[in-house]
């Protein structure tokens, strides 16, 4: 969401802390708030933000774009005192603190994110990315009803959410909703076709329902994908073995445990153990 803070009209004011040259102050202001590399808008940025000049709003603008640079270059610790920042500046801007949430989701800091996607909901209450990242959260935290409702609300303020349809195509997987998680992948298949997790997630609910074949068929699909997807692999070998295949059952179950240690504990959390 870089660039959403134009802020030409102070270009002149960028004279103290960067080069003389008003070019050069326009061009970093321009690396700061337009489309440029990481690298380019963190240097941008750090003009603009070295200045102390132009209104609060384009300041905290200027943090968050160069929070936006950090965590694309994996600096997410840089990334979170950025947004941090451009909080303290600008408290009403619900993208910042989705943003400061995802940072604080990939640091795991699970809590701390949810506290991010509340506010962010709060801001702006039809924002169907904080409502879908709040309900990996909950299903992490093993509350899958609160989950549920994420999901179901993201997928209501944007039909077209595909990532939301499989996170609640798993979910119902997990709670036996079979018939109903197999509609929601479908419908994410739709919108996004042959997308690993989307098909390890169908496989994990015809898994359930005992339609072994048809499960198989989808975590071939996600392997062809995606070829060392744990899941998925784990998932075949279940197929697999119950279909009789017992040498190609422990043989994927046994690739499933190399790429992923716990892989076997996950699974059974899913309702499907002893493997």
């Amino acid at each position: 969401m870089r660039g959403k803070i134009a802020g030409l009209a102070i270009f002149a004011a960028l004279s103290v802390s960067v080069p003389a040259s008003s070019q050069d102050a326009d061009q970093l202001w321009g690396w700061c708030f337009g489309d440029a590399t990481d690298d380019r808008t963190i240097a941008g940025c750090d003009a603009v933000i070295a200045t102390a000049r132009g209104s609060q709003k384009q300041q905290a603008g200027a943090f968050y774009n160069r929070g936006v640079a950090h965590r694309n270059k994996g600096q997410l610790e840089l990334a979170l005192q950025d947004y941090s920042q451009a909080i303290r500046l600008d408290p009403t801007d619900a993208d910042i603190f989705y943003n400061r949430g995802v940072v604080l989701q990939s640091l795991g800091r699970v809590d701390a994110a949810i506290a991010e996607y509340d506010a962010a909901i709060g801001l702006k209450p039809n924002f169907a990315m904080a409502f879908n990242n709040r309900g990996v959260l909950r299903r992490l935290k093993g509350q899958y009803d609160r989950a549920l409702q994420d999901y179901d609300q993201a997928v209501r303020i944007d039909p077209r959410h595909a990532a939301a349809f499989n996170n609640r195509c798993a979910l119902r997987a997990i709670m036996g909703q079979l018939q109903a998680a197999v509609a929601d992948c479908d419908e994410s298949l739709r919108l996004r076709p042959n997308v690993a997790d989307a098909l390890a997630s169908r496989g994990l609910a015809y898994l359930k329902r005992t339609e072994l074949d048809a499960a198989i068929r989808d975590y071939d699909a996600a392997l062809r994908a995606k070829p060392q997807m744990a899941e998925a692999l784990f998932g075949r070998g279940v197929a697999r073995r119950k279909k009789g295949d017992i040498a190609g059952g422990d043989s994927d179950i046994a690739a499933a445990k190399a790429a992923q240690g716990n892989i076997g504990e996950l699974y059974a959390t899913y309702g499907i153990s002893g493997f």
